[in-house]
């Protein structure tokens, strides 16, 4: 009985003590090793400390998962690759070896990775795009010359005009300084002639006689300096569209790419964009792999091929992530909008480590709040200064100032021409004691009723007379 108690015993201390260990194996570090590589705006240097996107993600999941950790530079300088031999480098490589606990950076979630390492769920979403020159653009339509101001504006410049040559006609007719004998003057200022002299103000020209009236060169002021203003935002407007380059790009997607050989392109070499190029069965894909194997159009760096689509006639295709950052950095480039062979961005850790879990519920929890949105504002923030106050088609509101003012300057005009008219008509109630408004009224009718008549017929008048 002693005996077989004794076994029980020691089977049971046997047993406790292996579920022990296993406890022990599954059980987080106090502090984690973090590997990681310099690259803007994921992880750069500041004085001796690390910032960057990736660090503040690793802050934030530290805070969730509740670890310390320290983190220092990978000696390669390398993301991981396998080579020949089957042996890895760069981070995923100290990971393996166990130099690290976790690796954090743009990784790309592949299968020969998840093969080797444990990976997240991504923290970052990311493809393939093409990134070049703005000025790479379609060829200019024949109505370009209308693209400074909107379809309203120019709506609004109309009704101007046709209002102003309007007034002009209208206080040619009621001032008596502008035509004072209704009954045997020719009005120098029909419609069309207003029309005419409308025009030619807004070309800078002057067309035919000018108004003699205070009234009529009220209304003429303010068109004029309507028309200045005009012209300024005009050709402002203008020289700035024709100066910064247009975003529509002659090159719009891969398609595009493949099929023109007037711009050259290349991706990273031995790089995941490559790989993917490579791989793909579809037919474009292929051509532009072909044809970059061709002529070795390859780039040692992506800070290298970010160069060489500044300087023009070179498509750079890489990961969109990295070139939304070179568009933010550099005002000249633009990103096409297409965007293929989407992947994710995740942190690696050995595999069967107990963390991974945590991690992802951590940053499926920080992508819930919000938090990796703000992240990538924060670190992909634009610098282009003068891009953001790039010049668009002037609308309506900005120049409700002016239009505001012309319409001042018609009514002052109109009303000054009224004024005139009233005071002329005193004059005569004074001499042929006649009531003033009557006069008025009369002289109203006549200048308004009152036809252009030919000179023939003003001097049978006369001849008559």
């Amino acid at each position: 009985m002693h005996i077989n108690r004794d076994r029980m015993l020691l089977g049971f201390l046997l047993s406790f003590g292996f579920f022990v260990d296993m406890g022990m194996c599954n059980t987080v570090p106090s502090e984690l090793r973090i590997t990681t590589i310099k690259q803007e705006p994921y992880t750069v240097s500041k004085g001796t400390q690390l910032e960057g996107f990736c660090m503040d993600l690793l802050s934030e999941v530290a805070k969730k998962v509740g670890f310390k950790y320290r983190v220092h530079l990978v000696k390669d300088g390398s993301y991981g690759r396998q080579d020949e031999n089957g042996n890895w480098n760069g981070m995923i490589g100290e990971v393996i070896r166990g130099e690290a606990d976790l690796a954090i950076a743009p990784l790309t979630l592949t299968a020969a990775r998840e093969k080797v390492v444990g990976m997240t769920k991504p923290f970052m979403q990311t493809g393939i795009s093409i990134l070049l020159r703005k000025d790479i653009s379609e060829e200019t339509g024949f109505f370009d010359f209308l693209t400074p101001f909107t379809a309203e504006t120019w709506v609004g410049i109309l009704i101007a005009y046709l209002g102003t040559a309007a007034s002009i006609f209208v206080v040619a007719r009621v001032s008596p300084c502008e035509w004072s004998q209704p009954q045997s003057e020719q009005n120098r200022f029909g419609l069309v002639h207003s029309l005419w002299y409308t025009a030619g103000a807004l070309t800078l020209q002057g067309a035919g006689p000018h108004p003699k009236a205070l009234s009529g060169r009220v209304i003429c002021c303010s068109w004029w300096l309507f028309t200045v203003v005009l012209l300024a935002c005009y050709f402002s407007n203008l020289s700035s569209s024709r100066s910064s380059e247009s975003t529509h790009l002659m090159v719009k997607g891969f398609e595009d790419l493949a099929s023109q050989d007037t711009i050259e392109y290349g991706c990273l070499a031995g790089s995941s964009t490559l790989a993917f190029f490579k791989n793909s069965n579809n037919p474009v894909y292929r051509r532009i792999y072909e044809h970059m194997e061709r002529t070795k159009s390859f780039v040692s760096s992506v800070d290298e091929g970010v160069q060489r689509a500044k300087e023009g006639n070179f498509a750079f295709i890489g990961e969109s992530v990295s070139l939304d950052l070179a568009v933010a950095r550099h005002c000249e480039l633009v990103r096409a909008h297409e965007v293929i062979g989407m992947r994710g961005y995740s942190i690696a850790a050995t595999i069967g480590s107990p963390i991974i879990k945590n991690l992802s519920v951590a940053i499926l929890q920080l992508n819930e709040a919000g938090e990796l949105t703000y992240l990538r504002s924060k670190w992909w923030a634009s610098s282009c200064i003068a891009d953001k106050a790039k010049s668009s088609a002037v609308q309506p509101h900005s120049l409700k100032g002016m239009f505001l003012v012309l319409s001042l300057g018609l009514g002052l005009g109109t009303l000054l021409a009224v004024l005139e008219l009233t005071s002329k008509s005193r004059k005569n109630a004074a001499v042929q004691k006649k009531p003033c408004c009557t006069l008025l009224t009369e002289e109203l009718s006549l200048r308004l009723r009152s036809s252009n008549r030919p000179q023939e017929n003003v001097d049978k008048d006369k001849e008559k007379a």
